[in-house]
């Protein structure tokens, strides 16, 4: 009996926010393997930020995410069939197989797919702490902050994937890790079980000059290092912190992602305070995966490095869970389990 795939296709680009109807969800039997081809058996796809900016046709980073085509993103799960020598059945597997049950994957493309050992790290967290979230962490924190024991770090979107292994990386360093994070649930995670030293909830301080006297609280002695995911309100607030040759690395612009323009409000602050900002995608430094994921690895498998997963049941729920990301209502890393 043939296998049917299910499939969550991009059927149309949002114009203002992302919503499900931009998703078309169909099933597509499985073609039988040829030489190389490995079938794969996804346990989890990973949902970011990331995917709403390539659902754009416009120039990005990346090129857009085309029409009709399956969702792109990041699974992991086991080898059913093996056409290919260095794969075999029942092999745990990471890869880029998109939002879909199953996917035929070229053996021969470097980096199509990696093999992981789930002895003492979870299977999910290939997605998260010790993946592409953990090795975004680690390259903005160590490559472009580059603090030193001693200075303070601000990570906003502070309890999500990323945000959460700053804090932790810079803590291992000797950093003082501060968060800013939406609700006083996550802010209590933050503090408590990522151990940040502090943490703000900018739910709770709407207006800039608010936002800005609550990060100057849990700052006294400035910003040295900032790694932002927002953008907008909070960089503003956090830029009025830093102190001179302070180091912000430019990771995400989440509140921006329904299309809406963001403004700096105070830009002349890069020069009066000599900041060095840098935005960068991980994807590009893929010299420095086999140094982080070394460093994360370990951390992990000790209990040093400590995360927390929203798993969306089923990958008929991928879209809902996508809309809720990109609206902050995941808690930790965002996942669906197929």
């Amino acid at each position: 009996m043939t296998t049917l795939n299910k499939q969550w296709l991009l059927d149309s680009r949002p114009t203002g926010e992302a919503g499900v109807d931009n998703f078309r969800l169909v099933e597509t039997p499985l073609p039988a393997l040829q030489d190389g081809q490995v079938l794969v058996r996804h346990r989890f796809l990973s949902l970011d930020p990331y995917m709403r900016g390539r659902m754009n046709a416009s120039k990005s980073y990346a090129a857009p995410q085309p029409l009709d085509a399956v969702m792109i993103g990041g699974t992991v799960g086991e080898v059913v069939e093996s056409r290919h020598p260095k794969f075999a059945a029942g092999d745990a597997v990471v890869g880029m197989g998109g939002w879909q049950k199953y996917a035929v994957v070229d053996g021969n493309v470097p980096g199509s797919l990696r093999k992981v050992d789930t002895t003492h790290i979870p299977l999910s967290a290939y997605l998260g702490a010790v993946g592409m979230p953990g090795v975004t962490a680690w390259y903005g924190l160590t490559r472009i902050c580059a603090p030193k024991a001693g200075e303070t770090v601000v990570v906003s979107a502070a309890s999500g994937a990323v945000g959460g292994a700053v804090g932790q990386l810079a803590k291992v360093r000797g950093c003082r890790a501060v968060g800013i994070a939406g609700g006083p649930d996550k802010c209590r995670y933050v503090v408590e079980e990522l151990g940040f030293d502090a943490c703000v909830d900018y739910k709770a301080h709407r207006d800039p000059k608010a936002l800005h006297e609550a990060l100057k609280a849990v700052t006294p002695d400035g910003v040295d290092g900032c790694f932002e995911n927002v953008g907008g309100a909070v960089l503003d607030a956090v830029m009025l912190r830093m102190n001179a040759f302070g180091r912000i690395a430019l990771c995400g612009m989440i509140s921006g992602y329904d299309g809406t323009p963001i403004p700096m409000t105070y830009p002349a602050l890069l020069l009066q305070s000599r900041l060095k900002l840098e935005g960068f995608i991980v994807s590009e430094h893929m010299d420095v995966w086999p140094e982080a994921l070394k460093e994360l690895g370990t951390l992990v498998a000790t209990g040093r490095l400590k995360y927390r997963e929203s798993i969306a049941e089923g990958i008929e729920s991928a879209p809902e869970a996508f809309i809720g990301l990109l609206k902050g209502r995941n808690f930790g890393k965002q996942l669906v389990r197929t």
